[in-house]
């Protein structure tokens, strides 16, 4: 008795301190381990970044963010919450790596409490929900000197820029000024396609990509005439300039010899400049296209101002209305670069994942030149260049296809010239008569001829214009201030990174070029591609065959009822050849019809394939697996039996 008593003490015992240590190793890991993390992502998108880690070690006075999040009320929003979590843990990580120099404070603004007051008096814009209450969202960071930056909204949209969105507002907050971007552009980014007369009128839309640009820098415009950049600008932007005359471009030329660093967009047919405005016409002053082929012979380029690519491989899909339906079609003028085609060993462009672009131009390095000449983006060998005058014919999708002549030369769309450089000029060039007789001691002069680079140059040249354009990278929804913007190709994502690569701050770039969570559906575009190039000459075909027996139909009946109001007799002819192309006419469809369909087979077999693989495999491999583990348990069961017999 005494025997059983001290067993049933000792294992209530055991029990006791298993349930001890259970608690207590809980509780040592939330407080020694509650940072600890394993990122088992293939592009590790909960790993903080190199460059925000950088940007935490250059802090030099403490930054408070406020993260405002109405919890309470997002309770029945799954979404948000997953999001909000998120969040929370990267401004946690955050937190914990600055060692002190990032104080965190968690808001939830309750519905007319002094905490929704200040949310709303900081900036944040609240989402409304069904029953009329609003959820807080945002983030407010504060430094020492009256420094304020806000996320107004963590959007769905913007969850692959997360991090960058965080890290730019703390960077903001950390450097006394905004570092200056100077363009020289002849496109309304900062009005949009309305201009001036639409701005004056407050109905500008100004470009995605500006907004973008005026978050990250303080924008200088300057006037396409001028002697002399700007002593503050630390890079120049030259979006698709109207032709600049010898002291611009002189100007131009000596802030590059001083050590200026340049980004350059030309375009041999500019469609955002064409973009009709509220008038229906562009504005007033537009360019069709650009070029600086003084410069360009200094830094060692070639570029074709009256060739663009057409691309089969990279060719982006558009809608279009043929035979009265709305189909999709491959457009070869306009082309999604994926990342297959970026250069990796660039920082710019190393994890990119598409670009979209629209009539581009194409670079290739000069034969006399002494710059480093390297291709950041190109074509696919699937591509052929066509004459300006050829593009602007109107022709459609498929009569570019029907008539395409690859070349099988990859086509340069953006490079990096660095090394050296010349100067375009030999000496100051002469102000012109006009410029003598504006002359005033306050006006700026041009500045001392310098012959060559002290350091080495670092330019970025597009073929390109439309890559600023919105309707080629972004979807938005709202107006003005409220306007929300949804990246959909990494246009932006490039251009700030190669400015601030220019600027030699390389914090951010690493940010920028995270990749997607979501995937393209590669094989399934590459099985559509070959398919409609296996079946498209078959289509048009049968198309033709349609419209010509419709055409000769319509004739015959024409024919026949013209007879029988006149009181001929019908010829029996031609209602034999009436009825013959009638059949004729319903074979040609029922062809037609099966060349449509075998256009999915492939994609449809691939998704049952896939159906079947996330569906049913996994199923029958478990049961199998379970199968042979209750043979092999039977058999060793029934071979104890025999040897204990």
């Amino acid at each position: 008795m005494q025997n059983n008593v001290s067993r049933s003490a000792y294992g209530t015992l055991t029990l006791v301190l298993l349930a001890a240590l259970f608690l207590s190793v809980n509780l040592f890991s939330n407080i020694v381990f509650r940072s600890a993390q394993v990122d088992l992502t293939q592009a590790r998108l909960f790993t903080l970044s190199k460059g925000t880690e950088n940007v935490l070690a250059k802090i030099d006075e403490p930054i408070t963010l406020k993260f405002f999040y109405s919890e309470s009320l997002a309770t029945d929003f799954p979404q948000v919450r997953s999001y909000a979590n998120r969040v929370r843990d990267l401004l946690e990580e955050i937190r914990d790596r600055s060692h002190g120099k990032i104080v965190l404070e968690v808001v939830d603004p309750e519905p007319f409490s002094e905490q929704e007051d200040t949310a709303m008096s900081l900036g944040l814009k609240g989402a409304r929900t069904t029953e009329g209450e609003v959820i807080y969202f945002g983030l407010v960071g504060t430094n020492l000197v009256d420094g304020i930056e806000a996320i107004p909204y963590f959007t769905d949209e913007r969850q692959q820029y997360l991090e960058y969105d965080v890290t730019r507002l703390i960077q903001n907050l950390s450097r006394p000024k905004k570092p200056v971007l100077g363009i020289v552009t002849n496109i309304p980014m900062d009005t949009g396609a309305g201009g001036l007369v639409a701005a004056m009128r407050g109905q500008s839309q100004p470009f995605a990509i500006y907004q973008e640009l005026q978050n990250r820098f303080e924008i200088n415009f300057i006037e396409q005439k001028f002697v002399k950049v700007p002593d503050n600008v630390d890079v120049l932007m030259i979006a698709h300039p109207k032709p600049l005359d010898e002291q611009t471009l002189y100007a131009i030329d000596q802030f590059v010899m001083r050590g200026g660093r340049v980004l350059a967009f030309v375009d041999p047919h500019s469609e955002v400049s064409l973009t009709a405005g509220p008038n229906g016409q562009p504005v007033q002053g537009y360019t069709e296209a650009s070029d600086l082929p003084q410069l360009f012979r200094s830094w060692g380029i070639d570029f074709e101002p009256k060739r663009i690519i057409g691309d089969r491989d990279l060719a982006m899909r558009v809608q279009t209305n043929l035979d009265a339906r709305r189909q999709t079609s491959d457009y070869v003028l306009w082309l999604g670069v994926p990342k297959a085609n970026f250069d990796h060993n660039d920082i710019v462009t190393s994890s990119i994942d598409q670009i979209n672009m629209g009539t581009v131009g194409y670079l290739k390095q000069a034969r006399d030149a002494t710059t480093k000449f390297t291709s950041l983006f190109w074509s696919s060998k699937d591509a052929e260049a066509y004459d300006v005058d050829y593009v602007k014919q109107g022709h459609t999708p498929d009569e570019l296809l029907g008539n395409f002549k690859p070349t099988g030369e990859n086509y340069v769309i953006a490079a990096r010239v660095s090394g050296p450089l010349k100067s375009a000029f030999a000496a100051a060039p002469p102000p012109s008569a006009e410029d003598e007789m504006k002359r005033s001691d306050a006006m700026e002069k041009p500045l001392d001829y310098v012959g060559q680079t002290k350091a080495d140059a670092n330019i970025i040249v597009v073929a390109d214009s439309d890559i600023l354009d919105d309707r080629f990278w972004v979807q938005s929804s709202g107006y003005g201030s409220d306007r929300t913007l949804e990246p959909i190709a990494d246009n932006a994502k490039f251009i700030l990174s190669a400015i601030d690569n220019l600027m030699g701050s390389d914090d951010l770039i690493s940010l920028r070029a995270r990749e997607r969570a979501d995937r393209p559906f590669a094989v399934v575009d590459n099985l559509r591609r070959e398919a409609e190039r296996k079946f498209l000459a078959e289509q048009e075909r049968l198309k033709a065959k349609i419209t010509e027996t419709e055409q000769r139909l319509v004739a015959l009946q024409t024919t026949g009822a013209a007879e029988a109001q006149s009181g001929q007799a019908a010829d029996p002819h031609e209602q034999e050849e009436v009825a013959k192309f009638r059949a004729e006419l319903l074979q040609s469809r029922k062809a037609l019809r099966d060349v449509q369909r075998n256009l999915r087979r492939d994609i449809d077999r691939l998704a049952t394939e896939i159906r079947f693989v996330n569906v049913a495999l996994m199923p029958i491999l478990v049961a199998i697996v379970a199968l042979v583990i209750a043979i092999l348990r039977h058999r060793r069961r029934k071979a104890r039996a025999v040897k204990g017999a």
